[in-house]
């Protein structure tokens, strides 16, 4: 005699269940797709042939997205349940007893019941917002025509189509909001010969910082570098030594090589610091010796060891925001301080020298929030950089930055600031909005320019806030 039909089989017992456990299975289901969509992507619960294929789907599609332990827990224990079950029983074999069927389909649900209450009802997969809008990430690329930026400025997604490391599913690669107001200048930028040596261009590259296209997106070619370079002394001889000429590239500057810069000492105009290549006259005795006005007998110069006399031991790693040629970080080296000093090359090569010196510079300009995590630095020296010209409401965004970057604890060096008399007590006002504690405040005239200007200089700590 042949065996009955397995689906009619499956007809019957399915006929001959209770009215009431059909509609607890029909609750089941409702309940598993609406929790188990929150955690398995679409493909996983694809219509199969047969309630075993439908299972066996969910089992080998579960990726949790990024749900918590407790979420991924229980779901992995209903899953176990129904595996479990199935290896017992078999997909078509006899009559399942019903009460055990009631008591496994009661467990399945208060399962579910609590996983549906516990779970908040949103999608816990981390999309980035530009992920899910393509039509911006499309504007973006195309608004440039030079193909270089319409690659840099798209989503990479992630090859194994999950997060990565950093808990990302692409990467966003960013530039500048005002580089779309300098198209043509960022499109010449871009536009090179891929794998190829770059366009002697770095200063169109700091034309492009300077006015806020910044961060610039990234190049696929080799930067130029000097025809001839020829090793750097020594460390014992280069924090006070001028460099070799050669070992620089000098397009675009006045001077040609370094004895030209250090001999333009009572020259300005063609950059801010005309005398700090003068190492032995006037920049060696810095931070070391005091220097008072003839006329007033006033100085708003403060000595490094003054400074260190207030933490002492506790001032190991700094930024100095400043022009110059990485003379403050050469004598904090020498009281053993590690100090990174931050500038761009303003009609001279500032970072080179300071490279070259044997010190680290860092290339930022003042639109950029400092490359530091929290409350990691010890100082934070300026000179000669934040000036009488600054907005103020520029400032307040720099001093809050520096406040995040300083430890608790640590010191806020203003060194020479100067400004015109009448806006003095704004200036002053935006230092002490910083809450911070007083270790030196000093204010003098700067006579040289005809009695308008005056000198402010001075040592902040940052206090430890209870949050």
């Amino acid at each position: 005699m042949p065996k009955p039909n397995c689906c009619l089989k499956l007809l019957g017992r399915w006929n001959g269940f209770h009215k009431s456990i059909f509609m607890l299975i029909i609750l089941v289901i409702l309940l598993s797709i609406a929790t188990l969509s929150k955690f398995y992507s679409i493909t996983s619960l694809s219509i199969s042939d047969t309630l075993c294929s439908r299972v066996v789907n969910i089992e080998s599609s579960s990726r949790f997205s990024a749900a918590d332990d407790g979420s991924r827990a229980a779901l992995e224990t209903v899953i176990q349940k129904i595996r479990d079950e199935m290896k017992e029983t078999g997909a078509a074999a006899s009559v399942i007893p019903s009460s055990r069927y009631n008591a496994f389909l009661g467990e399945i649900l208060e399962l579910l019941l609590v996983q549906s209450l516990a779970s908040p009802v949103e999608k816990t997969t981390q999309i980035h917002p530009l992920a899910m809008r393509p039509k911006h990430d499309e504007a973006a690329a195309e608004f440039f025509l030079i193909e270089e930026i319409r690659k840099y400025v798209r989503i990479k997604p992630n090859r194994l189509g999950k997060q990565n490391f950093m808990g990302a599913n692409g990467t966003f690669t960013s530039i500048g909001h005002a580089c779309f107001a300098m198209k043509q200048d960022l499109e010449e930028y871009m536009d090179y010969d891929v794998g190829e040596i770059c366009k002697d261009d770095w200063k169109l590259a700091q034309k492009l910082m300077v006015h806020g296209c910044d961060p610039l997106p990234r190049r696929r070619c080799f930067s130029r570098a000097p025809q001839l370079y020829i090793k750097p002394f020594p460390i014992t001889e280069s924090l006070w030594k001028l460099p070799d000429h050669r070992n620089v590239r000098w397009s675009g500057y006045r001077c040609k090589n370094f004895t030209c810069l250090a001999a333009n000492g009572t020259r300005k105009g063609f950059f801010k610091c005309a005398d700090c290549f003068n190492l032995t006259h006037h920049e060696m005795p810095r931070w070391m010796e005091l220097k008072f006005d003839p006329q007033t007998n006033q100085t708003a110069d403060i000595l490094i060891s003054d400074v260190l006399s207030i933490k002492p031991g506790e001032v190991r790693i700094g930024l100095d925001f400043s022009v110059g040629t990485g003379t403050f970080a050469a004598r904090m080296r020498e009281f053993n301080v590690t100090i990174a000093t931050g500038t761009i090359n303003l009609g001279a090569p500032f970072n080179e020298m300071i490279a070259l010196r044997g010190l680290l510079p860092i290339y930022l300009s003042i639109n950029q929030r400092l490359p530091f995590f929290d409350n990691t630095l010890d100082l934070i020296h300026t000179t000669r950089f934040l000036d009488g010209w600054i907005d103020f409401v520029l400032l307040d965004f720099i001093l809050y930055d520096w406040d995040r970057v300083l430890r608790p604890g640590g010191l806020l060096w203003i060194d020479s600031f100067f400004c015109l008399k009448e806006e003095l007590d704004d200036y002053l006002e935006s230092f002490k909005m910083l809450r911070y504690r007083k270790r030196r405040w000093i204010v003098v005239p700067k006579v040289d320019k005809d009695d308008r200007e005056v000198f402010f200089s001075a040592v902040l700590e940052k206090p430890p806030r209870p949050f």
